[in-house]
């Protein structure tokens, strides 16, 4: 290493931010709610599940006690324990509707262990239940910590319905203020996005409504707090929409495909690069 970089090391100086919470140790309290609500094992004696989340919650109380006073922090930490079995009783129905619909499917533990948009999903739950008890920060950083994990970017206040269905996941954006109700089903690259971003619309509805029973395919996209996407209806692949649709609608795009026999082609250039 040369004089100068140890000089321009030296003379570095970090500009330093006050994190109120432990990053680390509530990225380890959400993987332990999850892990615990659906442990894969042979041996339920040997799990210890109430050691776990006890561990978890003390966590969870001390980080909450940093933007909180100490009685707040109880009653927070409370009233989402009180919340923690009916959030898993939801998720194992969610696990269900994922192994009912998808032919690829061929297990609860599967669904639970290699399926993103169902880690997604169980991320949220959780952030949104503390979403709704006034933690923004500590949930924003849950639903953060699992889009970097599965790639589904889903905000802690989004409202989601019954057996919600995201099928590979990859690329998926949900919106703050985005409403989506039961049955609704949707795939990868799907975004429900605000029309434009700016500060002064910070409490305004931006992010559309999918109402029941909604099918929404790959790469469609879907914004304004003003859209409304009438149950029942079907959004087809790489759509736009900004504009509202009736009930049991089929949103498409009409493509004209070409389809040409390669074998009287003339060859074309070929380039190593």
């Amino acid at each position: 290493m040369t004089d100068k970089t140890l000089e321009l090391i030296a003379n570095f100086s970090p500009q330093l931010i006050n994190i109120p919470v432990n990053k680390c140790e509530l990225e380890e309290v959400i993987d332990t709610l999850i892990n615990l609500m659906f442990p894969i094992c042979n041996c339920p004696e040997d799990l210890h599940v109430q050691e776990g989340l006890k561990t978890a919650a003390d966590k969870l109380h001390a980080n909450i006690t940093t933007l909180h006073n100490r009685q707040s922090a109880d009653e927070k930490t409370e009233a989402f324990f009180a919340l923690y079995p009916s959030l898993q009783e939801r998720l194992y129905k969610d696990a269900a509707c994922y192994l009912q619909y998808d032919p690829a499917a061929k297990s609860l533990e599967e669904v639970v262990i290699t399926y993103p948009g169902f880690y997604a999903l169980c991320a949220h739950r959780i952030a949104h239940a503390l979403y709704q008890l006034g933690l923004p920060l500590i949930s924003r950083l849950f639903s953060e910590y699992a889009h970097a994990k599965v790639g589904i970017d889903i905000h802690p206040a989004a409202r989601i319905g019954k057996n919600f269905f995201m099928d590979h996941g990859t690329g998926i954006v949900i919106g703050e203020t985005a409403e989506i109700g039961d049955n609704v089903k949707i795939y990868q690259g799907v975004t429900l996005g605000a029309l434009y971003v700016e500060k002064k619309l910070s409490d305004m509805k931006r992010h559309p409504t999918v109402e029941d029973n909604v099918v929404i395919y790959a790469n469609a996209t879907i914004l304004g707090g003003d859209t409304v996407i009438g149950h029942d209806s079907v959004i087809g692949g790489g759509s736009w929409l900004t504009q509202s649709v009736i009930p049991y609608s089929l949103v498409y795009n009409s493509v004209d495909v070409k389809i040409r026999t390669v074998r009287n082609f003339d060859e074309p250039n070929n380039f190593v690069i």
